[in-house]
This record gives structure tokens, C-alpha cells and sequence, in this order.
């Protein structure tokens, strides 16, 4: 059994017991650590005490907006969101990316598929270990992408972008240049069983171009509509 530092902790921001119990539970089954917030302010308190590898947020607090706090949490930390809402509609999925979560799932759901997610939220939001194989650091115009910090800086002033965003910038500059679909990025991205959440990349290239593009300058990401993405070329 792993040391109980080594493992990796969950902040649930849920205020329905039934939940929290059956989450809770499968969670300590398989080696996770999971502490519970039923409302904003404490939630806020433990992002800094617990110091979470992943947040599961639910949107409908008792006297809390949860996009509000999905924001405050991004805004503070880059650890992995996942929402976890009863409100399914594409409106609050896309609201939801937009302040800054990285996942979006709608209940009811399996146990199975929240691990799933869960998995393929922290390959991406966790501290990459592995040397990176590319070209260390790649010059777009203005744009300097180090791929062994995650570092980027326009105009030699540092970005600060989300493990998501890095990620799907990634993707782009390792193929600079070349038409991505849809598909190819959320697999990459977020992984296999995502290639049909387009709003993921949508909102996520609108977050990217908003860091990274200056206003009435040339374009960094170029959009190939019902197609794709693509990096300008050198």
C-alpha cells in the first residue's frame, strides 16, 4: 500500500450525502485519498490546505455559484477539474470550459467512467516526468514554447496556460503547420472516448488565442472549418 503522501488526493465539492458516501468510498477502495467541501468557501480553504492532485465540482452548491468557484479555483491553481453536474446542457458544459475545468460529466454517471476520466484528467495535469523527445524550445513569431518547462512567454513575457492548454498547444506546434481534426486533438488531449466533445476543443483554441494572440495581429492557431486546427507554419 503506498504511503498515504504518495497518494493521490481528491477535494470533492459535493453536498449531496448519497453522492459524497458512494464516491468517497470507491475512491478509498482504490488507493485515492478524498476530502469533502459541501459549500465555496471551504472548498476554498482546502485547495490551499489539502493541496489536491483533483477537484471534482459539483455546479449546484447551497450558497455558491459554482462557475464563480470554478473560476476562483483556476484562477489559484492548475490542478485538474473535473464538473460534475446534473445540468447536462451544452450551455453549461461550454460556461464550464470557459471558467476553466478541465472535464465535464453529467449525472448520473459510473464509477467506471468517473476513474476513466479521473485517469486521463491527471496524465495531463500532473508533472510530466518523461524527457520531452521534440525539439526543447520552438519559436512562433513572438511565441516561445519550451516543451521541457511548459513554460511559454510572448515577447519574452511569460503565459501562464493551464496543463490543458499546454497540452493542445503541444499537439499544434510537434505538428507546425499541419491540418489537426477535432478527433486527433481530443484524443491526444483528453484521451481515447473524446473525439466526439468538439466544445472541448472549441473552447480551449478560444483560450489559447486569447493568450496568446495580439489584437488585429497575425494569427497564431488557424481555423479550417468542420475540419480543424493547424499552427501557422514557420
Amino acid at each position: 500500500m503506498p504511503d498515504a503522501h504518495d497518494k493521490t488526493r481528491v477535494l470533492l465539492v459535493e453536498d449531496d450525502p448519497n453522492i459524497v458516501d458512494l464516491i468517497r468510498s470507491n475512491m478509498a477502495v482504490r488507493g485515492f485519498d478524498t476530502v469533502v467541501s459541501t459549500d465555496g468557501s471551504r472548498a476554498m480553504q482546502l485547495l490551499e490546505t489539502e493541496q489536491p492532485d483533483i477537484v471534482l465540482l459539483d455546479l449546484m452548491l447551497p450558497a455558491a455559484d459554482g462557475f464563480e468557484l470554478c473560476r476562483q479555483i483556476r484562477e489559484r491553481s492548475s490542478v485538474g477539474i473535473i464538473v460534475v453536474s446534473a445540468r447536462g446542457g451544452e450551455r453549461d458544459k461550454v460556461s464550464a470550459l470557459n471558467v476553466g475545468a478541465d472535464d465535464y460529466m453529467t449525472k448520473p454517471f459510473s464509477i467506471e467512467e468517473l476513474l476513466a476520466r479521473i485517469t486521463a484528467t491527471l496524465r495531463r495535469t500532473r508533472p510530466n516526468t518523461t524527457p520531452e523527445p521534440a525539439e526543447e524550445v520552438v519559436r512562433v513569431s513572438d511565441i516561445e514554447i519550451d516543451m521541457a518547462k511548459q513554460s511559454v512567454t510572448r515577447a519574452g513575457e511569460a503565459v501562464h496556460l493551464t496543463p490543458t492548454e499546454f497540452a493542445l498547444l503541444r499537439e499544434l506546434t510537434l505538428n507546425q503547420g499541419k491540418l489537426l481534426t477535432h478527433a486527433y486533438l481530443l484524443r491526444r488531449v483528453w484521451g481515447t472516448g473524446y473525439e466526439t466533445e468538439t466544445e472541448y476543443v472549441r473552447v480551449y483554441i478560444r483560450r489559447l488565442r486569447a493568450k496568446l494572440e495580439v489584437e488585429g495581429g497575425p494569427p497564431l492557431i488557424l481555423t479550417q472549418p468542420r475540419a480543424g486546427y493547424r499552427l501557422t507554419a514557420p
